[in-house]
């Protein structure tokens, strides 16, 4: 009885054996870009093809238009290709394919070639001219329902857990436009849209719970829009509708590192696409200050450019030539497909210069109105202005046109919310020589990386609009901060992130609507509404140059000054009136010259003796202009 099961059991065995130890045909999982444009000026462009045996691939184009250049060349494991494709420059737009052969079969991978791009509203590049409305995209605006809990990501939106997804989505922000138009905001940064893991974040925990990607830093997929923010499509749509709006869009990229989870971890495309590995790596000790020191200690400086952030988000390895390829080819791929007017790079300082010539080479022969805004988090002018392009610095100019200007930050927060000395800020300002140009430095006084002003210590409804009316006034790109126009409060990272009320379903009030805010959120709305449209009327306000006039413990005046205007600032920043006098001949005010605050604060003035006496309101600002 026993032994007529062992023949069948046998033959079961060799053919289990068979399959096991025969190879498989190749398969494909993703193609890296999955598009590009006829007329680039990167031709050929190389893909990154994901899959499954792989290995000794050929590769064919089908179809008219485009070519394979040169020999594939895939990874030991078999699971990474890198193929070089030219786009002929008469190649008709539409779908393609490419097949992959091996010895053991044949798979097909889809790529689309696109028309010449359409450069009429789209690349323009911020400028001084423009007022930034930073959005946190998951907490500004609900506008589709159906993506908050998507299939392929259940359980991780959760409104009443500050760490996971709200439901803030691009269709959201289209929704709003026209809120954004109304306050005077002409360039709208958001943050990163790039797909994020589809479960909880484990690795990272947040009050000793997992948290989610809802902030998009942690990039999953640089090639896909998360889906709880919606779809490429609606993304094109949303530059398109902004546009139309005269609206710029600002992306927020992410080039330092990728999410924990990214398939590249376990599997990565070459030996050396990550500084280190999951299991042996350097930890970011953040001693930046040694990254333009002459005589560093080496061990610090590459741990500080080559260690994981937080010890687990992985460091991409930007020297690798296919690294660096790769996220080039990434950056132009959002900004051709999308239309977009600049980019604003987190973790600046934390990426090679070396990489970033190249980056910012590539980025202005194919967008050359483009502007971007490096992230260097540091209220030091000599190490912030250190990272601004036009100097060679650790080998390379990188090129970068603005940084973020955290040293005014932190001196605008100092004065205008904790009420310290006023002379600050100027005392930062006289500090410009060291940046390259300081006048296309982005101003804020907050942002999603910080506590709001008013949650600092002494901040006033008051002091809020003294901040505006300076940082709306002075040289610089002004950006403001979603919620900030409404004096939103949160003290630290998760509530700095909270909610726009009225963005989402359920909300007990709207604040996107006058009826919605109350009376000084009205109040602080409408100055902040002003002062943006003065500095849009004011072409001084826009493009002139900073001169001081008047610098006091507690008071400071400025003119911005062009060929054929001119506009006189004045602010107390003390809790009691005061009388300031000084000379305008250095702004061109000649005697008799007659000004009006346009912000209603003081008395029309006159210049008597090349001075102007000026009475100041406690705790207020002035904007002059010639009657």
């Amino acid at each position: 009885m026993k032994s007529r099961y062992l023949f069948p059991l046998f033959i079961g065995f060799l053919f289990s054996a068979q399959v096991c130890f025969a190879q498989t045909g190749p398969a494909v999982l993703k193609v890296d870009p999955p598009s590009w444009w006829v007329g680039s000026s990167v031709n050929p462009v190389r893909l990154l093809i994901h899959g499954s045996n792989l290995s000794g691939a050929r590769v064919q184009a089908m179809g008219s238009g485009f070519r394979v250049v040169g020999a594939p060349k895939t990874n030991e494991r078999g699971t990474y290709l890198f193929v070089d494709l030219a786009i002929g420059p008469r190649a008709k737009p539409g779908a393609r394919q490419l097949r992959i052969i091996t010895a053991d079969g044949t798979a097909h991978a889809a790529f689309e070639i696109l028309p010449p791009l359409n450069r009429g509203r789209s690349f323009q590049g911020f400028s001084p001219a423009d007022v930034m409305y930073l959005i946190m995209i998951d907490r500004f605006s609900d506008g589709d329902a159906a993506n908050n809990d998507p299939p392929q990501s259940r359980g991780i939106y959760d409104r009443k857990n500050k760490f996971y997804y709200h439901g803030g989505d691009l269709q959201g922000v289209l929704d709003r436009l026209s809120y954004l138009k109304d306050l005077g905001v002409t360039a709208v940064w958001l943050t990163p849209w790039y797909d994020n893991y589809d479960h909880p974040n484990q690795i990272e925990l947040k009050e000793e719970k997992p948290s989610t990607g809802f902030h998009g830093y942690n990039p999953q997929d640089f090639y896909g829009v998360e889906e709880h923010f919606g779809t490429l499509a609606k993304l094109r749509e949303l530059v398109a509708a902004a546009h139309r709006s005269g609206i710029k869009i600002i992306q927020d990229e992410v080039v330092n590192h990728t999410g924990p989870y990214h398939p590249w971890v376990d599997d990565p495309p070459t030996p050396t696409w990550y500084n280190g590995t999951k299991a042996n790596h350097l930890k970011n000790v953040f001693q930046t200050w040694v990254l333009h020191d002459s005589r560093p200690v080496e061990e610090l400086k590459r741990e500080t450019m080559e260690g994981w952030f937080l010890n687990f988000l992985p460091d991409l390895n930007q020297k690798d030539p296919e690294v660096s390829r790769y996220l080039i080819q990434n950056t132009l791929w959002w900004v051709g497909t999308t239309g977009l007017d600049g980019i604003r790079m987190d973790t600046w300082q934390y990426v090679p210069n070396s990489f970033w010539r190249n980056w910012t080479s590539a980025l202005k022969r194919e967008f050359p109105k483009l502007t971007v805004v490096g992230e260097v988090k540091d209220g030091d002018v000599i190490h912030t202005s250190y990272f601004q392009g036009g100097h060679v610095r650790d080998g390379a100019d990188s090129g970068l046109d603005s940084l973020l200007d955290f040293p005014l930050f932190y001196s605008i927060r100092h004065a205008f919310a904790e009420g310290k000395k006023l002379d600050e800020v100027p005392k930062t300002l006289a500090k410009d020589y060291l940046y390259n140009n300081s006048d296309i430095l982005v101003t804020l006084l907050g942002g999603h990386d910080d506590g709001r002003f008013m949650s600092e210590k002494g901040a006033t409804l008051a002091g809020l609009k003294l901040a505006n009316a300076f940082l709306l006034t002075t040289r610089g790109v002004p950006q403001l901060y979603y919620g900030d126009e409404i004096a939103m409060t949160g003290a630290d990272e998760p509530t700095t992130r909270a909610d726009f009320p009225g963005g989402f379903p359920g909300d007990k009030r709207n604040a996107f609507s006058r009826e919605g805010r109350s009376k000084d959120e009205e109040d602080l709305f409408e100055y902040v509404r002003k002062l943006t449209h003065l500095r849009s009327e004011l072409e001084p306000l826009r493009r002139g140059a900073l001169v001081n006039l008047y610098a006091s413990d507690q008071q400071y005046a400025y003119a911005r000054k062009t060929k054929d205007g001119v506009v006189v600032v004045a602010i107390n920043n003390d809790t009691k009136p005061v009388m300031i006098t000084f000379e305008v001949s250095p702004a061109g005010l000649g005697n008799g010259t007659r000004l009006v605050d346009q912000l209603g604060a003081s008395r029309d003035l006159q210049v008597e003796n090349g001075k102007l006496n000026v009475a100041l309101p406690s705790r207020s600002a002035s904007i002059f202009v010639r009657q």
